[in-house]
């Protein structure tokens, strides 16, 4: 059983299909995969152990891309059944022009023209969930529930207990919470926790402040806070992935990397301000506090504050999150 993936573009929406993907993998139990995606979604998924075959989408680089998605498709070649968590039409015409016939997708107007599942999903549900109705839109029995999310990347060990600080969020500067506060909660926790700083390569200078600050803090006891590794940039996704998965301990944005300790089942803390958390918080972490502020303007899925005051990240302190780093029961 051949089954085309088109995964979603960011890492964490790639994880929280991991659950409709090993729905998949259970309902057909002699299914090889072909993912398609970009190069986060494709780094993090492609060790799943039914996938055969992982490419890169770059048809939006040069040339004509609709050519280009046309001449893809022929180069994939028919499946016995495709799969769309994007909700775009080249990926719609990348499933049509593979000559596959059974091919599920969100409902819309291009997925309704083009293929034979178009799937009518509510956005009123968390996005595991509605992953989870459009891999089943061909399936008799429709599934009730997921699993939780799964990566088959092995995680490091590490010999001393470690919490990862994960200040960073791809989208946008509205989802972060200040470094300050991060390099305050990691300074109250660095007698117990060796401490690493995470974030991609757009977010050096971020890391870089978490580090200075650190630099000035003096727990009881101690000079300065030395016991951290500043790994901002210097990681592959691969890498990312297996380090977070070795911490005792993330404190994180909402941002890709926190699906990645949920994926490990690793004791988070999560803090939220402008996304809509019913819909893309960790997904059956064990151990999981969300912290957020509700506010008159939020959820505001703004990249950054339209008001310019940033009340919904401002007003979450680093002694409430050590609080409920305490109240985790680690």
């Amino acid at each position: 059983m051949r089954i085309l993936v088109i995964l979603p573009n960011w890492l964490g929406d790639a994880l929280m299909a991991t659950p409709a993907i090993e729905l998949l993998s259970v309902s057909y139990t002699d299914a090889k995969f072909t993912f398609v995606g970009s190069h986060v979604s494709i780094e993090a998924l492609k060790h799943h152990p039914k996938c055969e075959n992982a490419y890169v989408d770059d048809t939006k680089n040069g040339g004509n891309r609709f050519l280009n998605t046309y001449k893809f498709a022929k180069k994939l070649g028919r499946f016995d059944l495709a799969v769309s968590f994007r909700n775009q039409l080249h990926s719609s015409l990348l499933l049509r022009w593979t000559n596959t016939v059974i091919c599920c997708a969100r409902g819309s107007w291009h997925s309704q023209l083009l293929l034979s599942h178009a799937e009518p999903v509510s956005t009123e549900q968390h996005l595991v969930l509605q992953y989870l109705q459009i891999a089943a839109a061909n399936l008799e029995d429709k599934p009730t529930d997921a699993v939780p999310l799964e990566l088959y990347i092995p995680k490091k060990s590490f010999k001393k207990p470690t919490l990862g600080i994960n200040a960073g969020a791809t989208y946008g500067s509205a989802k972060r919470w200040y470094p300050e506060r991060f390099a305050e909660v990691a300074a109250h926790f660095s007698a117990t926790y060796d401490i690493i700083i995470f974030g991609g390569p757009n977010e050096v200078g971020m890391a870089g402040d978490i580090e200075k600050e650190l630099k000035t803090l003096h727990p009881k006891g101690t000079s300065h806070v030395s016991n951290y590794t500043n790994l901002a940039g210097k990681t592959s996704i691969q890498e990312l992935c297996a380090t977070i998965g070795g911490c005792s301990l993330f404190i994180t944005n909402d941002s890709g990397p926190m699906h990645v300790a949920a994926a490990y089942q690793v004791p988070t803390v999560a803090i939220f301000g402008p996304t809509r958390y019913k819909e893309t918080s960790q997904w059956k972490n064990k151990k999981s506090i969300l912290i957020r502020h509700e506010m008159d303007c939020s959820p505001c899925m703004k990249r950054e504050c339209p008001l310019k005051h940033h009340n919904c990240m401002k007003e979450i302190t680093a002694t409430e999150v050590i609080e409920a780093v305490k109240s985790l029961s680690l």
